[in-house]
């Protein structure tokens, strides 16, 4: 929601349907599902709960929503027809959020108590994410059977009001999660590292699936096998599925066969599919350490097409490095490759200018059965931080980028040794129980 654009109060979402991009309703909003957080911070809005035509109610994430108006909501049209199951460290709007009484904050301390009749909620400029950001209440007792509400209405901030927050203690991993929230993958993987088997699947449980999927990935080996040993079957599906394809194919490849394919079988096809491939491949080879999802143009688009694309924020900076033009089909394995167009390129020329006009046709690509020493040549001799994997026929497989070789070229126990290095240079620990490294807060 840009700037400017009007509040959004849940009230007016309630039953609204929900289409995908061709038009074709997906169902309608039945809930919110939002993460609360400790003190008065505003809560994060995960998703939506939506109520399909077969009554089954299933789980959008806000990352999958491009936008609310006029009375509908709008998906990216992937949608997960999974069973929506509400997490520990979830609450929904309208079940438990709506028709609470909660105080007003008075110089610091709580005061009169008033009945929250609706909510508001924003998406944070340039970024995907939503959060509630103000309450609409009403002083005065709450309404019952025999009673009609009377009072004065007012709309306040979050932070104005208390009794919805979690406690700072007590909390278990609801607390836990709530501190650590701002971390980045890398250092909540650390605090995971260090704590009991039992506490780390609890956390791992609590955490939603986008977040854990970062997590695992920079998780050592041992831990990212005991976590998904530890997670229902569909969950486990769902968790690989929001990982890297490449980062989920070498953990996929670590299991027993038939683990591998009662978990392939729960993905869905065109995952599943990626993952088959990426698996055929040898671990040390450009075919086993690219990911399948490049950015992918045909010649026919333009520098403000690639832009846009550049923009999305769930690529790392190295896929977002540059585009790869390709005859269709745009999907890996594509048509046939035409060549590279660098970031900094497409700064340069305005935004009607064709992408097929500036293509860097002279990099070399990577075939994808070549050694690790090979790509790592690549990379020094060109100064790169991602490279085309294209096959004999011409077709783009995907892009190898430079943390994946890092990752295969550092001794296999890397990780565990960067969280011990960090753990002293920080100058102490976690106990084993949840205590570690505090985030900063604004």
């Amino acid at each position: 929601m840009a700037a400017g654009t009007p509040r959004i109060f849940v009230s007016h979402l309630a039953g609204v349907p929900v289409f995908d991009p061709n038009g074709d309703q997906v169902g309608r909003v039945r809930d919110l599902v939002v993460m609360l957080r400790v003190g008065r911070r505003p809560p994060r809005v995960l998703g939506l709960v939506v109520e399909l035509s077969t009554r089954r109610r299933i789980f959008l994430p806000m990352t999958r929503v491009t936008g609310i108006e006029s009375g509908q909501v709008i998906t990216t049209g992937v949608v997960n027809v999974r069973r929506f199951e509400q997490r520990p460290t979830e609450r929904l709007v309208f079940g438990e959020l709506l028709d609470r009484r909660v105080s007003l904050v008075e110089a610091g301390q709580p005061g009169e108590e008033v009945t929250v009749l609706d909510v508001s909620l924003r998406q944070l400029p340039a970024r995907r994410d939503w959060e509630i950001d103000r309450v609409f209440v009403r002083k005065g007792r709450k309404a019952s059977a025999f009673r009609r509400a009377r009072g004065e209405t007012l709309t306040v901030e979050w932070s104005a009001v208390t009794g919805f927050s979690l406690e700072e203690h007590g909390q278990g991993a609801e607390s836990l999660l709530a501190t650590f929230e701002q971390l980045r993958p890398a250092d909540l993987a650390n605090v995971l590292h260090h704590l009991s088997s039992k506490r780390r699947a609890e956390v791992a449980a609590a955490l939603d699936d986008d977040r854990l999927a970062d997590v695992l990935e920079e998780l050592p080996e041992d831990d990212q096998i005991e976590i998904l040993g530890k997670l229902k079957e569909e969950r486990a599906a769902d968790v690989l599925e929001a990982m890297d394809p490449d980062d989920a194919a070498d953990l996929l490849a670590e299991l027993p066969t038939a683990d591998q394919e009662r978990l392939l079988s729960l993905m869905e096809p065109a995952d599943a599919a990626d993952m088959r491939r990426l698996m055929a491949y040898e671990e040390h080879t450009a075919g086993g350490l690219m990911t399948t999802e490049p950015i992918v143009l045909r010649p026919d688009s333009t520098v403000a097409d690639a832009l846009a694309r550049v923009r999305n924020p769930d690529l790392s900076p190295a896929l977002a490095a540059q585009v790869y033009v390709c005859r269709p089909p745009d999907e890996t394995p594509t048509g046939k490759y035409l060549g590279t167009v660098h970031f900094q390129r497409l700064l340069r020329d305005p935004p009607y200018t064709l992408v097929s006009a500036l293509l860097d046709e002279d990099l070399q690509t990577l075939a994808p059965d070549a050694a690790l020493p090979v790509v790592a040549g690549f990379f020094a001799t060109y100064d790169m931080v991602a490279a085309p994997v294209v096959d004999e026929a011409g077709s783009l497989l995907g892009a190898v980028t430079v943390d994946d070789v890092l990752d295969h070229m550092l001794p296999e126990d890397w990780r565990e040794t960067e969280f011990h290095l960090a753990e002293d240079g920080a100058g102490g620990g976690t106990d084993g129980e949840g205590a570690g490294p505090h985030d900063s807060r604004a």
